[in-house]
């Protein structure tokens, strides 16, 4: 397995502190906080844990504060409710006595129900596309040096946008983009960690696309992004290390912040999971 999807499972591996209270921890990338889809990645790990036999269906999810990489977070889970067909838990992120971020997630025994979905974006085929790391190495010699390897360094998903956008000489584009996205690795056959995966994958471009009529992009000085919250709901079944198509639009944006929604379909077309966020993206004076 490549070292990046390792370093990646450890992430989601939490060290049980108490009952209901888990400890995880954050890669020493040298970045200033800590990366919204891990959050949303290793609470969800943490009431997974306090759940047998139901998967989650929802999560919805608020950022409260910057996360400090250097410092473990603290997850404390409430377990508000269990019913007969589903199962209801809070998850509070703390650092240095603060509550971080805070979700709540909703867990349902499997059964059979109506089904209808929208059909997949016509895209053209992940192999026919260049990797987001391809493209990032074709450009790094622009970045100062200190940046240029964290910018370049093997990651735990492999992105490969379908029609990507110059991050240091952006075009005003329509709020709209399709990326396919993988993990770099075979995963357990874990259904839960796969939604885990999905969970950290799907905040690495959604903010973006809220960016993309104003030819801005998170590396622009003019620019404070930050994500706000983060809904995401589970339809079918799926495997987070085959491809999955995210196509991604921002319906609005205004009072410093965009609005963005995501849709993930497996290669077949199977329509997955549903993402909603919405982003700070202040320009500074």
């Amino acid at each position: 397995m490549p070292k990046a999807l390792d370093e990646l499972i450890a992430l989601l591996d939490l060290e049980p502190i108490e009952v209901n209270l888990f400890r995880g921890v954050s890669p020493q990338e040298g970045w200033q906080r800590v990366f919204g889809g891990q959050v949303c990645a290793q609470a969800l790990v943490a009431a997974r844990r306090t759940v047998e036999g139901r998967l989650a269906h929802s999560f919805h999810a608020y950022f409260l504060r910057p996360g400090d990489p250097a410092v473990p977070i603290l997850y404390d889970v409430d377990r508000i409710r269990d019913g007969q067909s589903f199962t209801t838990r809070r998850v509070v992120a703390i650092q240095h006595g603060k509550a971080i971020f805070n979700m709540q997630v909703s867990f349902q025994v499997e059964e059979p129900g109506l089904e209808h979905q929208l059909p997949m974006p016509d895209v053209p085929a992940p192999e026919t596309l260049a990797t987001e790391l391809e493209r990032r190495r074709a450009i790094a010699d622009r970045l100062p040096e200190p940046m240029r390897s964290s910018f370049v360094r093997e990651r735990a998903i492999e992105v490969r946008p379908v029609a990507p956008n110059d991050e240091f000489d952006p075009v005003v584009r329509e709020p709209a983009h399709d990326v396919w996205f993988r993990a770099v690795g075979t995963l357990p056959d874990d259904p839960a960690l796969h939604q885990c995966v999905l969970a950290y994958a799907s905040d690495l471009t959604l903010l973006d696309t809220s960016m993309l009529p104003h030819a801005i992009s998170w590396w622009s000085e003019k620019l404070q992004t930050a994500s706000i919250d983060h809904a995401m709901w589970f339809h079918r079944p799926f495997r987070a290390d085959e491809w999955l198509l995210y196509a991604q639009d921002s319906p609005s944006a205004s009072g410093a912040r965009g609005f963005n929604r995501g849709s993930v379909f497996t290669r077949d077309g199977r329509l997955v999971a549903s993402v909603a966020q919405e982003g700070l993206i202040r320009r500074r004076p």
